[in-house]
């Protein structure tokens, strides 16, 4: 049961990793570059947050959810202020003087800031195999970054540094609640438990000048998938699979981005972004026959 649990967390990880990759070139579609700016990155940041709560509320009271206990407080105010405050306004500054291509390759450091997170907050100790696969897999996002030109770290940097540290904390936060709650319970509550701040924000930053119906479509989709539907499967993966473990899978999510910014952007596409997509991808399954020892979290009931 417990491989079974583990693979099933593997996939369901992967499928938040595929709604997540999209979240850069649709945050830059939002927010649009310096030269041509769209929405405020502080009302995006705000506005997903509130809009996609107003979904958690009514998704909490279709299914008859209960309310959430007092001791889960605590890890869904870190795992609020990590997801729904510290990487999209990080991400969203950043993302208005760095190209989505830029950015995918410096985010592609969360797998490893994940798993060290979800090592200390568990006090796990995962094996030095697996923590070699970790290492290698973000070494090679960096040298694709050197191959691609971006070795050289900016202010822009800076903040996509600190968007990786926030979700890390966040993600490892959701996923402790995750192993007593339903994965789609936990976001809700999180964005919930949120909306007392990001509504008056919202409405104080809402747009004054017109922008393109472009920008209001990747706020859409940061909005509806990128803060809420895909937390549905990503938490609910790292609570099946372990969150050191499926963490992993996120070394994609940088490749993966770069393939969505050309239809989405317009950016151009190398055969060495394949290339390196595919070492990564074959480090991710190495490192998941690496023993971790991590204990499967189980809801319990």
């Amino acid at each position: 049961m417990t491989t079974r649990n583990e693979t099933r967390g593997l996939w369901l990880g992967l499928l938040g990793v595929v709604i997540f990759a999209m979240t850069l070139p649709m945050t830059r579609l939002a927010v649009g570059p310096v030269a041509d700016p769209q929405l405020p990155p502080a009302f995006v940041t705000a506005g997903r947050a509130a809009f996609a709560g107003v979904l958690s509320v009514l998704y909490l009271w279709f299914t008859g959810a209960p309310r959430v206990q007092r001791r889960h407080l605590p890890a869904l105010a870190v795992s609020a202020l990590g997801t729904v405050v510290g990487f999209p306004l990080f991400l969203s500054l950043a993302l208005r003087q760095v190209d989505a291509m830029h950015a995918a390759v410096v985010t592609g450091l969360m797998p490893l800031a994940t798993a060290i997170a979800a090592a200390i907050y568990f006090r796990q100790r995962p094996s030095n195999g697996f923590w070699a696969c970790a290492v290698l897999g973000c070494a090679m996002v960096l040298a694709f970054a050197a191959h691609q030109g971006s070795g050289s770290l900016s202010a822009a940097d800076g903040l996509l540094m600190l968007a990786v540290v926030s979700t890390a904390i966040g993600y490892v936060a959701g996923a402790r609640v995750a192993a007593e709650l339903p994965a789609e319970q936990v976001i809700c509550w999180v964005l919930t438990i949120s909306l007392p701040f990001t509504v008056p924000i919202a409405l104080a930053l809402w747009p004054a000048m017109p922008v393109r119906t472009s920008a209001w479509g990747g706020f859409a989709y940061v909005t509806v998938f990128s803060m809420w539907l895909g937390f549905f499967a990503w938490y609910r993966g790292l609570a099946l699979g372990g969150a050191v473990r499926v963490s992993q899978v996120q070394l994609v999510q940088p490749f993966l981005a770069l393939l969505f910014a050309v239809p989405v952007l317009g950016e151009k596409l190398e055969a060495g972004t394949v290339l390196f997509s595919l070492a990564v991808i074959a480090i991710v399954f190495v490192g998941k026959k690496m023993p971790a020892h991590a204990p499967t979290l189980q809801r319990t009931s």
